[in-house]
Formats: C-alpha cells, structure tokens, sequence
C-alpha cells in the first residue's frame, strides 16, 4: 500500500492479561499517536482489577472501542456464538486491518476477516501466535489437531508476525514452513522504560513477577531460591508479585519448606515499580517466546536470571552466563548464589545499553508493524470503495 491514509486496526485475542496484552497495548498506542483508528476485541470473563487499571490506562487510544465478549480458552459449541458476536462487532467497526494474537484470537482474525472478504471487503489478516499453539507438542493428539487446524488456518492468512526467531523456527518445526508471508518483528518497550531502576534500601535478593502457574515456573523459583541458601550457608530473600490460578499450591509450598517469611507475596504490580524492590529478577519458566518481563528488567538494568528458553537467549545473547538450564532448580540456584557471591556478577550478565534499545524499542516494533500492514493492503480508494459497498448491504 502506497498511500498515507489512516488506517483502521483491530486487535483480536483472547486474555487481557500478560504479554499478549502487553504487546497489543503498546501498538495500539504508538499507531493511535500516528493518527490511526485503533480498536481491541477479547474475553470478558478473564482478568481482574489490576487490568482494568490498563484498559482505563489505554482506552484514551482506543476509537474504535474497547469490545469484550465471552471467549472460551478451550475449543468448545460455545465458540460459535462467540464468533458469530464477534463478525458482528467486527463488521460493524469496517477495519482495514484485523490482528490476531494467540491461538483465538488468530482464529477469530482470520476467519470472521476471511467471512468479510466474501462480501467483497478487502482486510489484512495477520496472525501473531505468541507462543499459544507452539506450546503443545506433535506427539499429543491434542498437539496433532491444534497443528492441524494452524496449518488450515494459513489459508486465510496475509501474513504471519513472529515476535523471536525462536517462535518463527518453531512454528516451522511442529506447523510447516509458512506458505504465506512471514515477518520477524520483535517486542518493544517504551524509550521512557530504558532508564534505570534503582533498588530500594529493603530490596530483596531475588523477584519473581508472572502469572503464578506451572508453566512460568514458580515452583522452580521456590525450590531454586532454598537450593541457592544451601549453597551458600545463609538466608537471603525474595519476594513473588503476581496472580494466577496456582497461587495457593506456592504459598503450600513455600510453608511446607519453612520459606514463608523469607518469600514474600503481592498481588499483580507495574514491572517498573516492583524491580525497585529487589536486586536481581529471575525468570524460570519452563516455556517462552518473547516474554516482556526480560525486556523490561535489562531496559531498567536489573540482573536477570532466566531459563534458556524460547526468544530470551536472542536478547541475552546464547552465552550469557545468567542462562539456566529450563526445568532445573538445581540450574537456577547455582546462578542465585553466584549473583550473590561474585562481586563483578551483575556487570557481566547485563547487555550493552545502546545495541539493547536498537533492538527491541517499542518505536521500532511499532513502526515495523505499520509498514507490513500498509504493504498487504491495496490502494486507498480500493479499499475504501468495498468497505462502503459493504455497510450498504
């Protein structure tokens, strides 16, 4: 697409929680500040008062509305009156740009984009999976039919937007090599976010912050955090900020193993006010793609500690020393204790500032994004032209 016409966005997913939300929060501003019309579709059911802290926080860019709607995790009959809602919404709102994020919210994108499309209504569908579907595996029917279905699904696609090289060589090992477009375009931060946190006077030795369930690790980080006081023969201290439905299974846990007053729990918090309060963040989970919370603890030059898994060895670089072995307490203790006992540690695992920012702004995500969907478009008054043919029917 050639013209500098503004463009009409909608975002499609699932959760409004985590990255994902994260990720379509920030594209929604940085394109609504370029004078885009920019709209978000997902779940009502999920999320809780910490989230309707960031809709309120970006609803000022929002002028296409703000639209949520029953959207089930699993595939389930309810699914249809949630697709047949969402075309609704969707037709409605005429956007020249459908995104979807996550495995529902792909399939939303792509198929009520691809219903438009009949009617003669020319739209880009683009799907960023986020990990979502990736995290199954072929060996599983459940991973066999989720593959299946992805595969399916490229026919209605414009392009594919992975967010690491991990995502996008993962997808061509378990789904196939793309048939369609596919682009690389990694998560960004704020330029604002690229400045220094510094630790509070009480700041712990180690934060976890993360939807508390398995697969982000919490489990590891507890078991990890007591290995890491064997080894060095003292307490030290830690604190977990987040929700999740495993909450109650860490805080057992933890009292089982005599922790409770060495680990300290709080509800979901800004990433930028909970690293005032620790020295170094740790990142166990036991699967990734792009996670932002490694962006935004090097951005605020926090020491990380992380699993080698997914996009975060393409941030740290893959001998980065602050790398533990994914599902390994043991792993990610003998890096705790060397954060505490090596005097030049935390100098060595942070990345150079400068070549950081270049990379992974959200200046040049956003503007990277902006190009593919103009590049899948035609011609303004094409577009324009079917979009009134269809509000007329």
């Amino acid at each position: 697409m050639a013209d500098d016409q503004p463009l009409r966005i909608l975002h499609c997913f699932r959760s409004p929680i985590g990255g994902i939300f994260r990720h379509v929060r920030d594209l929604a501003e940085f394109h609504a500040r370029l004078g885009h019309e920019v709209g978000i579709l997902c779940d009502s059911s999920t999320g809780g008062t910490y989230e309707d802290r960031l809709f309120d926080e970006i609803r000022p860019y929002l002028s296409l509305g703000l639209h949520r709607l029953p959207i089930q995790r699993s595939v389930s009959p309810r699914d249809l009156r949630a697709f047949r809602e969402s075309f609704r919404e969707i037709r409605s709102l005429q956007p020249d740009v459908l995104h979807g994020h996550g495995a529902k919210g792909g399939a939303i994108a792509r198929i009520i984009g691809s219903a438009l499309r009949v009617n003669r209504y020319r739209v880009a569908r683009l799907y960023s999976p986020h990990g979502g579907s990736l995290h199954y595996e072929r060996a599983t029917v459940a991973g066999q039919a989720v593959f299946r279905a992805e595969r399916l699904l490229e026919r209605f696609t414009d392009a594919l937007v992975f967010v690491c090289d991990f995502e996008r060589q993962t997808y061509a090992r378990k789904i196939g090599i793309p048939r369609i477009r596919s682009e690389r375009i990694y998560n960004g931060i704020h330029d604002g976010e690229f400045e220094a946190v510094h630790a509070r006077p009480d700041a712990v030795d180690f934060l976890y912050i993360g939807m508390l369930r398995d697969l982000k690790g919490p489990d590891l980080f507890i078991d990890a955090f007591a290995r890491a006081e064997r080894k060095i023969g003292r307490p030290l201290s830690a604190l977990m900020i987040g929700d999740g439905p495993d909450k109650d299974k860490y805080e057992r846990m933890m009292l089982e193993r005599g922790l409770g007053r060495r680990i300290g729990m709080l509800p979901a918090l800004k990433a930028r006010d909970a690293f005032a309060m620790t020295r170094a963040v740790v990142v166990p989970s036991r699967a990734e793609s792009m996670p932002y919370v490694v962006l935004e603890a090097l951005a605020a030059r926090k020491p990380l500690i992380a699993s080698r898994v997914g996009g975060i060895p393409e941030v740290l670089g893959k001998d980065n020393v602050s790398l533990a072995e994914p599902g390994d307490a043991e792993s990610i203790a003998a890096i705790m204790a060397a954060a505490v006992t090596e005097d030049d540690w935390h100098r060595r695992v942070l990345p150079d500032k400068d070549v950081f920012k270049a990379n992974f702004s959200a200046t040049a995500m956003a503007g990277r994004m902006l190009a593919l969907y103009r590049d899948l478009l035609p011609p303004a008054p094409d577009r324009h032209g079917a979009a009134h043919a269809l509000h007329a029917t």
